[in-house]
């Protein structure tokens, strides 16, 4: 049974209110879960001490029995001095989807095709002057 050290949902609409909980990684996010052995409330300051409120000897217990923490519980337990957290480093995330790179490579077609379109209309009376002048 793979374990997880995650945060489940509570809360009404628009006021979140989290609990950390170790559950089965294949029970729903605010589904089954073993036990609560903290809570998170986002709403509250980042300097107030009741926005984490996390037992810090359950969250080692479940750890050294092999539960896996989420992203954001990682950062608790490593604040908690439990574990070390460091920041991911996904170099892909600002690169555009594939739909977007092509939107820009037919924007930058079109671009090409309207420039020379421009430069020929531009070349096309000086040529016609000229070949006026040569039947004169």
């Amino acid at each position: 049974m793979a374990l997880k050290l995650r945060l489940a949902r509570g809360g009404s609409k628009k006021r979140p209110y989290y609990s950390i909980v170790v559950a089965d990684a294949r029970m729903p996010r605010d589904g089954r879960f073993i036990e609560k052995i903290g809570a998170y409330n986002p709403l509250l300051a980042k300097d107030d001490e009741n926005r984490i409120q996390l037992d810090t000897d359950r969250a080692k217990h479940w750890l050294e029995r092999g539960a896996q923490p989420t992203e954001r519980v990682a950062r608790f337990l490593g604040t908690a001095g439990l574990m070390e957290w460091k920041h991911g480093n996904n170099p892909k995330k600002g690169e555009p989807g594939q739909k977007a790179k092509e939107r820009v490579e037919e924007r930058a077609e079109k671009e090409r095709a309207a420039k020379e379109a421009a430069e020929a209309a531009a070349n096309a009376p000086a040529e016609d002057e000229a070949a006026e002048e040569t039947a004169e």
